[in-house]
Formats: C-alpha cells, sequence, structure tokens
C-alpha cells in the first residue's frame, strides 16, 4: 500500500501521501496531530469513524456483505446493485475492482495505517493513564482491521509505504495478537485516566476487547491455549459496542436492513440445511430475523434494527464457543461439552439478547460431532457479523468446485488499486 495516511482532526479531513501538496489553513499537519494526548485521541476517535460508519464504504458493511454473500447466509434482492451481486455469484464473477471486495480492503488498510501512526506517537501523551488509554484504542482497531483482511485475503501489508512487503495472513494475525498483549500489559500497569475516557467515544470496553479479540485471533491461528486462556478472561456480563446517532448511522441498518433493495437474509434458517440448520425452537432466531416479513420489509433484524442501533465488538456467546471449540481441538471433550452448553441454554438479557434456550448436547461424545454442533451455534451466534466465510473454511466444510459447496470463494482477488501502485502484489488466489 502507498503512503497514505488518511485521519480526521475535529471534522477536518487530512490526506497525506499525494504527488502535490495543498495547503489547507483549517488543517493540521501530521507533527501537530500526533504531538499531543488530545491530538492523538482525536485521531483514535476517527478510526473508529472510519472503520463503522460511512456506509457502503465502511469495514462493517463490507465484511458482513463479502461473508454473507460467500455462504449463501445473504440474499441478493437487486440484481442491480452489480458488486454485491457479483460476490453472491462468486468464482470468476469477483474481479479486481469489484467495490465491495476494494472497499474492505482499502478502508482496512486506511484504519490500519492510522493505528500505527497512533502507536508510533502515544509517547506523545505524558500522562500514563490517557497514553495506556491510547494504545489501546488504536491497537483495538489495528487488530480488528488485520484480522478483517486476514479473512478474506491470503496475504497483507503490515506497513505503509511506496512497494509495501507482504506478508502471510497468519503473520498480520500474530502482529495484531502480540500488539494486543502490549497493550493490554499497559492498560493493567496504567489504569485509563478521566481525560481519556471523556474525550473518547463511548460504547468500547478496552480491558475486554483487548482480551475478546486476542482469544478470537489466537483460535484463528490454532494456539488454543492463548485462547482458552484469553476468553476466560473476559467479563461476559460486560458491554463493548461501536455506537451510532442519526448523522454517523449503524451502516447496516442505514445501507441494508433498513429496505429491500440490496440483500436480505436468505431464510428464516439463515442459508442453513442439515445438521447445521438451527435447531427447532432456537429462540435467537426470532432476533436475528423476521419470519413473515411484510412485502416492504427486510427479513433481517439482529443489531441492525435502527440508525441508531448499537453493533457489538463482541458477544458474549462468541467467547463461549471459542473456550468450546479450543476445548474441542485440544481433545477435552468433556470441557468442550461443558462451554458448549453454556451457550445452548443461556436465556436472553438486556446485555445479551441472544438466548437460545435450548436442551443442553445429547450427541455423541466425539469430536467430529461436537466440533459440528459448536459450527452450527457459531452460524447462529455470530450470525451477519462477518465470520461465516472464515468459520466455513476453518472447520473444512466444501469450498468452490467440491460437492455440496457451502461457499463459492476461499479467499479474494487483490484490488486493482493496489496492484496497479505497489510491486510488490501477490497473485490472486485461484479461489
Amino acid at each position: 500500500m502507498k503512503n497514505l495516511v488518511l485521519f480526521f482532526v475535529a471534522g477536518t479531513l487530512v490526506l497525506g501521501g499525494c504527488n502535490k501538496e495543498y495547503i489547507n489553513p483549517s488543517t493540521v499537519s501530521v507533527e501537530q496531530a500526533t504531538g499531543s494526548a488530545e491530538g492523538l485521541t482525536l485521531l483514535s476517535n476517527g478510526l473508529q469513524a472510519r472503520y463503522a460508519t460511512g456506509g457502503l464504504v465502511s469495514v462493517l458493511y463490507n465484511k458482513v456483505a463479502l461473508s454473507g454473500l460467500s455462504t449463501r447466509e445473504m440474499f441478493i434482492l437487486n440484481q442491480g446493485n452489480v458488486d454485491e451481486n457479483n460476490v453472491a455469484v462468486g468464482g470468476a464473477s469477483i474481479v479486481n475492482d469489484n467495490a465491495v471486495v476494494r472497499n474492505l480492503w482499502t478502508t482496512s488498510q486506511l484504519v490500519r495505517a492510522n493505528a500505527d501512526l497512533i502507536l508510533a506517537n502515544a509517547s506523545n501523551a505524558t500522562d500514563p493513564g490517557t497514553r495506556s488509554g491510547i494504545v489501546a484504542y488504536a491497537s483495538i482497531f489495528r487488530a480488528l482491521t488485520l484480522g478483517d483482511i486476514a479473512q478474506f485475503f491470503e496475504q497483507t501489508s503490515l506497513v505503509t509505504g511506496e512497494n509495501a512487503t507482504f506478508v502471510p495472513r497468519e503473520e498480520a494475525l500474530r502482529s495484531a495478537v502480540a500488539q494486543l498483549e502490549v497493550a493490554a500489559a499497559q492498560l493493567a500497569a496504567a489504569p485509563v485516566s478521566a481525560e481519556f475516557r471523556g474525550k473518547i467515544v463511548p460504547g468500547i470496553d478496552l480491558t475486554n476487547t483487548l482480551q475478546a479479540l486476542i482469544a478470537r485471533y489466537s483460535l484463528v491461528l490454532g494456539d488454543y491455549d492463548k485462547a482458552l486462556a484469553a476468553a476466560g478472561r473476559v467479563n461476559l456480563s460486560s458491554r463493548s459496542v461501536f455506537n451510532f446517532n442519526n448523522i454517523a448511522r449503524n451502516p447496516l441498518f442505514d445501507v441494508v436492513f433498513g429496505n429491500r433493495n440490496i440483500f436480505e437474509p436468505t431464510d428464516a434458517n439463515l442459508g442453513l440445511s442439515g445438521p447445521l440448520a438451527p435447531a427447532p425452537g432456537d429462540r435467537r432466531i426470532p432476533f436475528l430475523v423476521r419470519a413473515a416479513p411484510l412485502p416492504t420489509q427486510n427479513r433481517g433484524l439482529g443489531f441492525y434494527t435502527a440508525n441508531d442501533a448499537p453493533i457489538p465488538v463482541y458477544v458474549p456467546g462468541e467467547m463461549l464457543l471459542i473456550r468450546a471449540e479450543a476445548y474441542a481441538r485440544k481433545g477435552d471433550l468433556a470441557n468442550a461439552v461443558v462451554e458448549l452448553n453454556k451457550v445452548l441454554t443461556k436465556t436472553a438479557t438486556a446485555n445479551d439478547p441472544l438466548g437460545a434456550g435450548l436442551p443442553a448436547y445429547s450427541g455423541p461424545l466425539t469430536a467430529d460431532a461436537i466440533l459440528l454442533e459448536i459450527l452450527r451455534n457459531r452460524y447462529v451466534e455470530l450470525a451477519f457479523q462477518g465470520f461465516r466465510l472464515s468459520d466455513s473454511r476453518r472447520f473444512g466444510r466444501p469450498g468452490p468446485g467440491q460437492p455440496g459447496a457451502e461457499r463459492n470463494r476461499n479467499f479474494y482477488p487483490y484490488p486493482r488499486i493496489e496492484r496497479e501502485n505497489n510491486g510488490n502484489t501477490p497473485p490472486d488466489p485461484a479461489n
């Protein structure tokens, strides 16, 4: 990725890395923006603005679209939305200028670059508690974007510059986890200050989110002991969300679930069938979808019901399912079932509306059977949150070209804008 830095300061857009320099007297320089705690906090707020808002260009919208349309979790309503329709078709229909693929890549890279900029200058915040808050916040968004890129692309860059080199997705995830661990240690040594809490956009629980993301990406990396430990440190009664309002809108409601123009959940079974179909009586389904929507209604509900509806950074059930999967893959099937049952039997609360209210697991006590039940519950518990494609790959479900394929791509081609500006861009994946 080229040396492109995009950030927001007091509502002003600053763009660096262009061939010419145009001085806008209402903007500040990078040095001014990163030279103080106040400037770094403003830049930190800009990370969430870029990641979570902006409708069609937000990371949140594009990862839900890519994952959902590639796995039949979502159904195209209007084929005139050509790029989304091509994602739903999959295979060779997804070309290098597909807007959904491009926007996920470019917006994620912009957020990652700005998070790195904040982290590189965090020492300019002299108060330890303010500095630890800044580091934690930037580390979270750096990890989120690297994790999102790793779900959809085989490689990515970890630096910003001319002809930046690429690394395998696993290395990107290890880098994310390492930075999260640094941030967690720093936050434990210097609890976040009132100054930082008063100026940062509210909603994200720093302490618990750091551990939740360590658990999420350690699981993908196969570091099951670390995933177990980190998930176990998350307070399941905590709440960590992206907040929205009628100006900075929930992008999935604003663009998709608030209308019937682009896509909606495939059906009341979330596009699942056979052993992966939701269990009869699963009480999470009415929270997620309308069983019989009116002609003008989008079938989708979940966390996308209004412009100001908050979207969780993680849900409690994800942590329980991480622990269940980690135990199962370590061969500890008894403890895997214990954690799985916490998901199956939990009831909805104001803090956690995803209550299945089902009986405890009674299937075979084999790794294959338990992992299949864990996957089924991941598909429901994490519906419309952008995880299904990655989960389908990790659990070895049938892929492109295989009988009964459950996804139409494994990874995506690199956007043309990257390839034309970076000679180190790897070859596109076959599928």
